[in-house]
């Protein structure tokens, strides 16, 4: 049985996008937590030791195989900052944080370029601008989205992507220009309809319609190089993510588990780039927030 179930393990891992999303998204919900298919392998391999059997033993170099191909890279150590790099910061700092200064001081403190924010809520954004003023004087925010900058911004607007069937006002999306040393920057800043798991599967519908709207955002985009940040309620295995993950690339480095925080089981806090390369991705102290804080590293040019 041991033998079975790591064959089955590591086709599950290899061929995840021939799992059919039509019935419960059944694909995304895999594929939100694809890595830890990993502890399959270690429970297998505690099996396969107990029974003595070695035909599982060989079957499990197969999940092996898979699990490193597909996560292995991520383990490696990141590469020596480079000269165009930019170091940005990608926080969901939750519309129930009791401590907004407190917040705002320890994302500051890692020094970034960009701090995106998302959730924020009066009286709490005032909090948040006074706090990272001094060291981020630049600032545009539409909704509860926003961008702080060491560099400056210009042409900040809303994006719509707010999907179908929401009457109350939500304004979640923004693009504005960076001016930085290495040229103009887009940068989008979303936070995406949330995702609930059931009994059915993978609640997932308006997500995924708010995906395809700010995908098509970013297609249309004339400036070259693009940055998003956000919360993006998904993994970058999600198929549901395929009209961002399509045009952008992501860390190669880098788990950086973000949600929960209390345990985070997947990182659904995202950094992609057009026309740059996001280095590496890792996670910074908790906050006050439901969600852990991730910074990474860009190469421009």
């Amino acid at each position: 049985m041991p033998a079975v179930l790591a064959v089955l393990t590591a086709g599950l891992m290899a061929f995840h996008r021939a799992v059919p999303n039509s019935a419960g998204h059944l694909g995304s919900l895999l594929e939100a937590f694809l890595p830890w298919l990993g502890l399959v392998v270690v429970v297998l391999l505690v099996l396969a030791l107990l029974r003595r059997s070695a035909t599982a033993l060989v079957a499990l170099l197969l999940p092996v195989a898979a699990w490193t191909h597909l996560f292995g890279g991520m383990l490696l150590p990141g590469a020596e900052p480079g000269p165009h790099d930019l170091v940005v910061v990608q926080h969901n700092v939750s519309d129930e944080n009791t401590d907004p200064a407190g917040t705002a001081r320890a994302l500051a403190d890692t020094g970034p370029d960009l701090i995106a924010l998302e959730e924020l809520v009066p009286p709490a954004l005032a909090v948040y601008a006074q706090t990272l003023a001094p060291d981020y004087p630049y600032r545009a925010v539409r909704g509860t989205v926003g961008l702080w900058s060491k560099y400056p911004l210009t042409g900040a607007r809303l994006v719509d992507i707010k999907p179908q069937g929401i009457a109350e006002t939500w304004s979640r999306g923004l693009r504005t220009v960076v001016h930085t040393p290495h040229g103009d920057i887009a940068a989008y800043v979303a936070h995406l309809p949330s995702v609930r798991v059931r009994a059915s599967g993978l609640a997932s519908s308006r997500r995924d319609e708010s995906v395809g709207l700010l995908g098509k955002a970013i297609a249309a985009e004339d400036l070259k190089t693009v940055l998003l940040l956000g919360d993006l309620n998904g993994t970058v295995d999600d198929r549901g993510l395929t009209p961002l993950t399509s045009r952008m690339n992501t860390a190669p480095r880098g788990f950086a588990f973000s949600f929960p925080a209390a345990f985070p089981t997947a990182r659904i806090d995202q950094v992609m780039a057009r026309s740059a390369t996001v280095r590496q991705i890792r996670t910074l102290p908790r906050t006050g927030s439901d969600h852990l804080p991730v910074t990474a590293r860009i190469t421009l040019g």
